[in-house]
């Protein structure tokens, strides 16, 4: 099994700041079976702790958030490490994450599943991450990866990443040198102009910056073409268990779905709201994620998404002596279409 991640420490504290809040406390009543109709209406006291910080944002600014707010405790944390942190300690109903978290909390013996997944509308034009390479590496293609120093981040989106990277060039781990480092805040950009490493994936305003930054000491991107847009909202069985806390995802969910589509049609407002105000990023960096993201894709039809997690779960475990896990089982599609059915009504229910 994969090791313990180096975050620990980082989210024990925050757990123990969110239990002592309160944490994710019992809803209460019989268990809810998890092939069992989803509860439509969130009973009074039902209550979930849910760390998906920017959609707080958006539903504050889209008005969304009263509608929410008797039944959502928000948690200012999100990542896979956090995330499966909080889960294991009962202190998280619900997180928002990348591809992998849901697979390497499965792997761990964590219980979870998705319950809504946002992908990217022209994911190819539209990537989270490009290839950072270092000030003085030539690298033209994926095939100059070969000997090449990369970073490297088991258990995250990053690492996954890279794995299909060398997959693509058709290399291995083997003719390349990972170097393990937590995927954090600049930590990679960092890397990469220090030559710690030689290549690292590197998204969001990262990319800008980086270039900006080293451009003039050589710096460079390159693009990967592989799909690297999925994001998730999972959650643990036991709060799916519980039909207080199902019935207050379900909602929480189709908020989720309104306020995904306020975003995308609000595109100023929400540089200002949350790249500018909240971030502390400058309107140009704004700007910048508003358009390297494009359009979001929020389908009521999972099987493709299903499909491409087989293919990385497949190669993940391959690559790291896990057991193939089925992805399908990863999804309760019960809640297959509360976000699309939220969007096209124009409403959160």
């Amino acid at each position: 099994m994969p090791r313990p991640h180096k975050y620990a420490v980082l989210a024990a504290a925050l757990v123990t700041l969110l239990a002592g809040c309160g944490g994710a406390a019992k809803a209460g009543g019989a268990a809810l079976s998890l092939d069992a109709a989803l509860p439509t209406t969130v009973p009074d006291g039902a209550r979930i702790v849910v760390g998906d910080p920017a959609t707080a944002v958006a539903l504050k600014l889209s008005g969304q958030f009263d509608k929410v707010s008797k039944y959502v405790q928000f948690a200012n944390l999100s990542g896979g490490p956090q995330t499966t942190e909080a889960f294991r300690a009962h202190a998280l109903d619900l997180g928002s994450v990348a591809e992998i978290p849901p697979i390497h909390a499965t792997w761990t013996g964590l219980h979870v599943k998705i319950v809504t997944s946002k992908f990217r509308q022209d994911p190819l034009d539209h990537p989270i991450y490009q290839l950072g390479v270092a000030p003085g590496v030539t690298v033209k293609t994926l095939a100059d990866l070969r000997g090449k120093k990369v970073a490297y981040s088991p258990g995250q989106a990053q690492g996954a990443l890279v794995l299909k990277v060398l997959k693509k060039a058709g290399l291995t781990k083997e003719d390349v040198k990972l170097v393990e480092l937590p995927s954090t805040g600049d930590v990679y950009s960092n890397a990469l102009s220090a030559k710690q490493v030689d290549l690292a994936p590197i998204g969001g305003v990262q990319i800008k910056r980086y270039l900006a930054k080293y451009g003039k000491d050589g710096a460079t991107t390159i693009p990967h073409g592989l799909r690297d847009d999925a994001g998730h909202l999972y959650a643990p069985t036991e709060s799916l268990e519980d039909p207080g806390k199902a019935a207050a995802i379900r909602a929480y969910v189709a908020a989720w779905g309104v306020a995904q589509q306020w975003i995308d049609t609000h595109p100023k407002e929400w540089i200002q709201g949350y790249y500018v105000k909240d971030q502390g990023l400058t309107e140009s960096d704004g700007q910048w994620l508003v358009d390297n993201a494009g359009h979001p894709d929020i389908s009521a039809d999972w099987s493709g998404a299903i499909e491409r997690q087989q293919e990385t779960i497949d190669l993940l475990a391959k690559e790291t002596g896990n057991p193939v896990i089925q992805a399908k089982d990863l999804y309760d599609l019960r809640f297959q279409t509360v976000a699309a059915d939220a969007i096209k009504a124009g409403v959160a229910k």
